[in-house]
């Protein structure tokens, strides 16, 4: 029989994809979700338990009924914003519910987790191409609830031989090839899937915030990795985590950045609309550039992205908000 992999948030857009991904390496996912974010069609690759990581009993009682051979955690609050407003309730979603799985898993001995961290644990960066060694300095309580959970699973590690690796996601773009999942957020605070939005004529604008900062067209330069690259990074590291392989964090992006000017008209081309537009000022915290160095992954998990091209990314994106939304009224 294929070894069950538990996935939490295996209903929203990374952790279906991830879910496919494990499917397709002979592994059996199981979702578990609360469905707040994710979406119950979004889970088609094995079963969806709906449960909140909150709920320590509901967790007891779905590791007494499976025997999973690993974790992919990927349940969390993730809006940076939100985060601001409220930061105590991330921290108890965040961090909470990420020490309820782990006191779970502890009692059913499973060995390894894969986590959803993020490049925002690095906080302002002090260079471009930010690798691991970078330092860990939040700049908001989103980031703050990554890393205090990349720190409890190297204490974690450390009492019990849980192995760990912290996947360390810059921005996760695009849509599967078959167009079967996509990304869809509610409220969407993305950059592709807005853009993508706003030329369906689904949203009347995209905002661009800065337009002043020191780059060759004045806004902002993020690392877009495909997410398939990403789900596909985590099916790499659960393999070595349960041959044995290291723990630790490791970052996930194209390794390349693009600025938001370019992603606009990457969207523009795959699209074949203008997006409309509309300039805003700075968001604090907002840095100018960042960009993932993955010679470290590629080096710890054999892995590199494939789809590093922005208008490819787009036009997956594309593809998959048309057969969501229709083609509206725009032309």
């Amino acid at each position: 029989m294929p070894r069950e992999i538990l996935v939490t948030g295996g209903a929203g857009y990374i952790g279906a994809h991830v879910a496919k991904a494990l499917s397709e390496a002979g592994f059996a996912p199981v979702a578990v979700d609360n469905l707040s974010n994710g979406h119950r069609d979004a889970v088609r690759w094995g079963p969806l338990i709906e449960a909140d990581l909150g709920d320590a009993p509901a967790l007891e009682s779905i590791f007494a009924r499976h025997r999973f051979a690993a974790i992919v955690h990927l349940a969390a609050f993730i809006e940076v914003g939100e985060s601001m407003r409220d930061p105590l309730r991330f921290f108890r979603n965040n961090v909470g519910g990420a020490m309820n799985l782990l006191a779970a898993s502890q009692r059913a001995r499973v060995p390894a987790i894969v986590f959803s961290s993020t490049a925002a644990v690095y906080g302002t960066p002090e260079r471009e191409a930010l690798t691991e060694d970078h330092p860990t300095r939040p700049v908001n309580p989103y980031g703050e609830s990554k890393l205090a959970v990349e720190r409890i699973l190297a204490w974690t590690e450390a009492a019990h031989g849980m192995r760990w690796r912290a996947l360390r996601y810059f921005n996760a773009a695009g849509a599967d090839a078959s167009g079967a999942i996509g990304e869809d957020h509610r409220p969407e605070s993305h950059l592709i899937p807005r853009a993508c939005l706003a030329a369906l004529g689904v949203e009347p604008e995209l905002q661009v915030f800065g337009t002043d900062y020191p780059t060759p067209d004045g806004t902002a330069i993020r690392d877009y990795i495909h997410v398939s690259d990403l789900a596909a990074a985590h099916v790499l590291a659960l393999e070595r985590l349960l041959a044995g392989g290291a723990s630790g964090p490791l970052n996930v992006g194209a390794g390349r950045g693009y600025s938001v000017a370019e992603v606009v008209r990457a969207v523009e081309t795959a699209s074949g609309r203008k997006v409309p537009t509309r300039t805003a000022p700075r968001r604090a915290g907002d840095a100018t550039i960042l960009v993932a160095d993955i010679s470290a992954a590629r080096s710890a998990l054999g892995w590199q992205p494939r789809h590093t091209d922005i208008v490819a990314i787009a036009r997956s994106a594309w593809a998959w908000h048309v057969k969501r939304h229709g083609t509206l009224t725009k032309s």
